[in-house]
């Protein structure tokens, strides 16, 4: 597929989203490289337009250079986006509380401090992705590990093999130091993210190096 009519496609895709004011966003392809430039309203958006494009048929990779404006209304103060964003983590059931440290810089959140489990980082991120204000978010939670690196190897690779959509055997998975490496291919954009995913389910995984190629 050209990067013309990927170009194309992604475009379509971001107008398609009823979530996104696409108006604003410029999409450039090269190689089936997509960078994505220009402003939107909210940094919900901005997340949604990568995720918009990675849904595209050729798409090998995405850069977001998209800023964050808020036209027509002064944003929040960085005291303000604070304490909001303490209180949704406060209110999570899921993030341990007390855990996790916020500090904000310009609309930039910065997300520190330790949990046990992958999923407890993703959704303190996921608490406060939505509050007005947020320019972007720095996601520098720790992943405390907990388990042995055959155990963790062993539950990656169940968890690959349970997903349909992969072909399990195409992907190598090593592990050491609480660090995933996965290597191989996959069919489509999407499936690496699949991986990805699997390799973050398995407990005590502190980082995930993503070397798939596409095939």
């Amino acid at each position: 597929m050209g990067d013309k009519l990927i170009r194309q496609n992604v475009i379509d895709e971001l107008d398609f989203d009823p979530s996104i004011d696409a108006a604003n966003i410029g999409v450039a392809v090269e190689n089936g490289i997509v960078t994505l430039t220009g402003h939107v309203g909210s940094y919900t958006e901005r997340v949604a337009a990568e995720k918009a494009a990675q849904k595209v048929r050729g798409v090998r990779g995405v850069v977001e250079e998209i800023q964050v404006r808020f036209d027509g209304e002064t944003p929040p103060r960085d005291e303000d986006i604070a304490q909001r964003a303490v209180q949704m983590l406060d209110w999570s059931a899921t993030v341990p509380k007390g855990a996790v440290q916020v500090k904000v810089q310009d609309g930039w959140v910065t997300l520190s401090g330790k949990v046990d489990w992958q999923y407890q980082k993703e959704e303190a991120y996921r608490a406060i992705r939505r509050l007005a204000g947020v320019a972007g978010i720095m996601n520098a939670i720790e992943v405390a590990p907990r388990a042995s690196v055959p155990d963790v190897r062993a539950k990656i690779m169940a968890a690959l093999k349970r997903n349909a959509e992969l072909e399990a055997d195409a992907i190598k998975v090593t592990v050491k130091d609480a660090k995933v490496v996965l290597e191989g291919k996959v069919n489509a954009w999407y499936e690496r993210r699949l991986a990805e995913n699997a390799a973050w389910s398995a407990p005590g995984v502190r980082a995930v190096e993503d070397h798939l190629t596409l095939g």
